[in-house]
């Protein structure tokens, strides 16, 4: 540790083009082809423990990444030998999800100083050294889209204009018109602009055919879905190739169920075409 009164270098950088080919770009065109994007997995793999992490020309092997996540790092010991990813202490505002990208090239230079303290916690500790971000409400808001609507950046990034299409309902009845496919996303409830007796959520989405349709609740259950882009914390699968025993969590705020995850017939699960 320095001591006090003592300088360190100060750095600015600028990754704009990084952040928009890596995080903007695949934003828009997950929407416009009826996909729900996730921008914080993409930011913190593409510009955060990417670009970010490898640019200093000055940084050396002891250079620590110190951001302001709620998660943890173990240290390599036990099963495996390698850095483990943990999620924070503080389960209402853990975000290991966000970071299921990194791997033992960036844990090893990574800590948070977060991830041992409850919100409530890091508040009282800024209040302390009068940080006036001790009070500052929590933003729950994309970066890039200031105003809170998704759409807007659409209209103003990508061009998109709103094409009404079909609303077609479980049965293949048509229900309605819907306001454009990306203004939808699956799993949506409100919004959707029709009454049907019982509750209807967005069930899948076809932009290249313009066709939003609309299922039960039960519908949208299933025991079986596809993954892809897998990363692994420890560099490659349990268990080479075999089926493996996992806890899926399919959004920040879900809980996680048992799940078994298996290689598809079109790629390995170490990333081999098959």
């Amino acid at each position: 540790m320095s001591p006090p009164g003592s300088t360190f270098p100060f750095y600015i950088m600028t990754w704009s083009p990084e952040f928009d080919a890596g995080v903007v770009q695949p934003f828009l065109r997950a929407y416009l082809e009826g996909r729900t994007p996730s921008p914080c997995v993409d930011c913190n793999n593409v510009v955060k423990f990417g670009a970010l992490l490898v640019a200093p020309a000055s940084c050396t092997s002891a250079m620590r990444w110190l951001p302001g996540n709620y998660a943890r790092v173990a240290s390599p010991g036990g099963p495996g030998g390698g850095f483990r990813l943990l999620r924070g202490c503080d389960r209402n505002k853990d975000q290991s999800y966000f970071l299921y990208g990194l791997g033992q090239a960036e844990l090893a230079h990574t800590r948070f100083p977060l991830g041992e303290m409850t919100k409530p916690q890091v508040r009282e500790l800024a209040r302390s050294l009068g940080l006036p971000t001790a009070e500052k409400r929590d933003s729950q808001e994309i970066c890039f889209v200031p105003r809170g609507d998704y759409r807007d950046a659409l209209r103003e990034r990508a061009g998109w204009k709103a094409e009404p299409g079909p609303l077609i309902d479980v049965d293949g009845r048509e229900v309605g018109e819907h306001f454009g496919t990306a203004s939808y996303t699956v799993g949506q409830r409100q919004g959707i602009g029709v009454a049907l007796g019982e509750p209807r959520y967005v069930w899948k989405i076809d932009a290249r055919a313009n066709i939003v349709r609309l299922g039960r609740r039960a519908d949208l259950e299933t025991r079986l879905f596809e993954v892809e882009e897998m990363r692994f914390v420890a560099g490659e699968p349990p268990e080479g190739e075999a089926p493996f025993g996992a806890e899926v969590q399919i959004r920040h705020r879900s809980g996680v169920a048992a799940a078994t995850v298996s290689p598809s017939r079109r790629q390995s699960l170490a990333g081999r075409d098959e």
